[in-house]
């Protein structure tokens, strides 16, 4: 008791001392707090400029609590949504046939991503991984979280109600448990792979016996496989730019990093700002992934890192060899294996329950698409199953987890060594004693080149070497991944083996392979799973290559100068091809070129425009919204391999491909399409791009800098095309969470953030477009770290919540 009343009082003194420090308008102004019952979990939010919440706990259930009732706070629609989802309810509210929102995975419809997810809850999937012991299951402090994490959400849902119109009053609105929350991190971990593949998971059934002397099947093409994989890649909506610069290459000999990642701006992959404190055991801030009661990329006192989606393929397919007699029987070693058949019945909105049967085998789930998608057909003969080894991986939590208490980049790497749970990225990372890091230590499967020259079936032979994507002979049993001596997890790489580049002047990636990480140290000798060494990099590498390196030659650098690469906004196809396009657009006979209908048009007023243009996609650059249109019609008409008269060159990857092709057949008639476009909608050749490239926002009209990927911009966006109401009048995905992270020795790391679709996407929310405003205008946030910091805001609220 001597030593409870002791500990009060030390609280009490802390909690006067904090309030004497509360700035005078803070302690004149009320604070609104929450008081409910006493008793359960509970944590202090101190809520700070743009609505970034700092929440203070004494335990890791309390900081999930704190974390789940401010997320809910923030984001009540879009996370039920996704609760929804992973429960396999959608039909049930939504009917079976509306499309999802391709936040947690790509079904086309909710009887599809339905079939998936209860599927995979009534098999006991996440169950089991959660009662696996660490490492290969997740930690306590995880579980803890978790744990927390619904009781804040469900905390926060019986205390209020939503004015947000995405969810008022709606029933699927609902508490949820500590595995809804983990269902949401298995989701998440699978998308590359199962997640990917729901439809060809849920659509695939065996074939009825053929008419005597009918084909069994239509053989798959390697080629159409490729594309296919490769959309679906593009389709995936994202992507990210990160860089690191040790401290030779900067001003106080301490390490800067830059993340850029580039996300969907609406749905359940969408970025929360938060810091997240239990005193002497954690201190980071950042961004969660909605859902996520950790940060996902960040920065604390030491250490700064961020993620890039990586090129390594996370799943494999194995080719089925089936029973003559019976297809859903298949052959290892001349022994038969019979399929598990996994019947799902889904409750269905204004109608009776929809029962689909779903086979799984020892490599994972048979896959074949319904609509033809996919080209692999399941004949009488022959199958194809799908294994993802993230579908055994919760270990994405604790790595993270890891990182927020890390010291220095060799921390950083520690956790990745220790858990292993990274499915779908890079990751780049700097620290305040000057160190640099990129590792690709990503959950892939275990295929080495030499499995696969030695286990390929036919199409594998095919697809290995031109994409990564393996295709195991599934009929020998010597063709199992087999497992490294150091990894966590049977069937995947161990460390030792991951593309990992130290304290290089810098480490940069833009979503290519680990090769060119830095131009000067290429990284070599990794199974091609990971991805290609000495091919053409993306023009958003080759552009980001050219700058940071000219950074980190230059050296002497500050958090200003990564502030400045962020809006930089360099066209990389436009330094490379506008002038070409100028000078031949000049040439051309009259003025006038053929589009795509064969009509002749006066492309003359084109010319001065790409000439003059100043190559950047500025919301004031005159000249880009012509080029981005130009260019895109250009990618649709002409191959790659014919677009440039100087071709891919090993020996120079930054600037090879180089010098448009102006004399390929399709140079003119995308000119002359995308002048008749613009002038069809009304859209003066010269305009400003801002003026075309905008949101709206609270009635606001609000100019967006950035461009596309085929582009190459750094600040990538991918805006939604909308001619007939001004140009590009939306954005599908981009520039998501920033931050620019450097150290001063002060013990506060010197921070600016930007959360480009800002915090909330409650319409009704003042925080549903306060950074989105700061985003068109290239401005930053200042976040507050450090208590002194904090405890000095003009907006600081603090609010007491308690589970009750």
């Amino acid at each position: 008791m001597r030593h409870r009343v002791r500990r009060l009082a030390v609280a009490a003194v802390a909690l006067l001392t904090a309030s004497a420090a509360l700035p005078a308008a803070a302690a004149e102004r009320p604070s609104r707090e929450e008081h409910p019952a006493h008793g359960g979990l509970s944590a202090v939010i101190r809520y700070t400029e743009y609505g970034i919440p700092h929440i203070r706990a004494k335990s890791y259930a309390d900081l999930g609590f704190g974390t789940g009732w401010a997320q809910a706070a923030d984001q009540l629609c879009v996370l039920a949504d996704g609760f929804v989802t992973v429960r396999g309810e959608r039909s049930r509210f939504f009917g079976p046939t509306a499309a999802t929102d391709g936040s947690l995975s790509s079904a086309r419809d909710n009887l599809s991503s339905d079939l998936y997810f209860r599927g995979v809850r009534e098999a006991g999937t996440v169950q089991k991984l959660l009662a696996e012991p660490a490492p290969l299951g997740p930690s306590r402090q995880v579980k803890d979280l978790m744990r927390g994490y619904a009781a804040g959400y469900d905390t926060w849902l019986r205390q209020h109600r939503t004015t947000d119109p995405a969810c008022k009053g709606a029933a699927w609105v609902r508490p949820v448990t500590t595995l809804d929350v983990a269902a949401r991190f298995y989701a998440l971990a699978v998308i590359g792979g199962q997640g990917g593949a729901v439809d060809d998971i849920t659509g695939a059934q065996p074939p009825t016996a053929p008419a005597r002397g009918t084909r069994t099947g239509t053989a798959p093409d390697a080629q159409a496989l490729i594309r296919a994989m490769r959309k679906r890649a593009a389709d995936a909506d994202m992507g990210s730019n990160a860089v690191a610069f040790a401290g030779g290459s900067t001003a106080n000999g301490r390490g800067l990093l830059l993340g850029n990642p580039h996300y969907p701006w609406q749905g359940g992959r969408r970025f929360w700002q938060v810091q997240q404190t239990i005193p002497g055991e954690l201190d980071v801030a950042g961004a969660s992934l909605l859902g996520s009661p950790t940060v996902s990329i960040g920065y604390n006192s030491h250490v700064a890192w961020s993620h890039t989606v990586s090129t390594g393929v996370p799943f494999n397919l194995t080719q089925l060899t089936l029973d003559p007699a019976d297809p859903t029987v298949y052959l290892v070693d001349g022994k038969p294996e019979r399929m598990t058949r996994r019947t799902v019945t889904v409750p269905v909105k204004d109608g009776p329950p929809l029962t689909r049967s779903q086979w799984w085998t020892r490599y994972g789930p048979v896959v074949a698409s319904a609509d033809g998608d996919l080209p692999l057909p399941w004949t009488a003969t022959t199958a194809f199953a799908l294994n993802d080894p993230n579908a055994a991986n919760m270990r994405f939590a604790d790595t993270s987890l890891g990182f927020g208490t890390a010291r220095n980049t060799a921390d950083v790497l520690a956790s990745l060594t220790r858990h292993q749970g990274l499915p779908w990225v890079n990751t780049v990372a700097a620290d305040s004693w000057g160190h640099s890091l990129f590792t690709q230590s990503q959950v892939l499967p275990r295929i080495t080149d030499d499995l696969a020259a030695r286990c390929s079936a036919g199409l594998g032979r095919a697809t290995y070497p031109a994409a990564g994507l393996a295709v195991l002979d599934g009929s020998r049993g010597a063709c199992a991944l087999g497992r490294d001596a150091d990894a966590v997890q049977p069937g995947t790489f161990g460390p030792a083996r991951m593309p990992t580049l130290k304290d290089a002047p810098y480490a940069e990636n833009s979503n290519d392979s680990a090769w060119l990480a830095n131009a000067d140290r290429p990284l070599t000798g990794y199974e091609r799973i990971f991805g290609t060494v000495g091919t053409a990099r993306s023009p958003r590498t080759r552009g980001a290559i050219d700058a940071v390196a000219a950074m980190a030659g230059r050296g002497g650098l500050t958090v200003r100068d990564l502030q400045t690469q962020q809006f930089a906004n360099r066209v990389t196809v436009g330094a490379l091809a506008a002038g070409d396009a100028a000078r031949a657009c000049a040439a051309l006979a009259g003025g006038v070129a053929r589009n795509k209908d064969g009509t002749e048009v006066d492309v003359s007023g084109a010319c001065p425009v790409l000439a003059s243009w100043d190559r950047t996609a500025d919301t004031g650059s005159r000249g880009a919204l012509l080029f981005d249109r130009f260019w895109r019609r250009i990618g649709a008409l002409v191959p790659n391999a014919q677009r440039w008269k100087v071709p891919f060159s090993a020996a120079d990857p930054v600037h090879t491909p180089n010098t448009l092709n102006t004399d390929a057949p399709g140079f003119a008639t995308a000119l002359a399409d995308a002048v008749t476009e613009l002038r069809a909608a009304g859209i003066p050749l010269d305009s400003p791009l801002g003026e075309h490239q905008f949101l709206v926002r609270k009635g606001q009209r609000m100019p967006v800098p950035g461009g596309t990927e085929a582009l190459g911009v750094w600040n990538k966006i991918e805006p939604v095309w909308d001619p007939a109401h001004g140009g590009y009048t939306d954005v599908a995905f981009g520039s998501s969470h920033i931050q620019a992270v450097g150290w001063d020795g002060s013990g506060c790391p010197v921070a600016r953030t930007l959360l480009t679709y800002s915090q909330s996407s409650n319409p009704n929310s003042p925080h549903s477009s306060d950074q989105t405003r700061l985003f068109s205008q290239e401005r930053w946030v200042t976040p507050r770290f450090c208590e002194k910091d904090i405890l000095s805001s003009p907006a600081l609220r603090i609010l007491h919540v308690r589970e009750r």
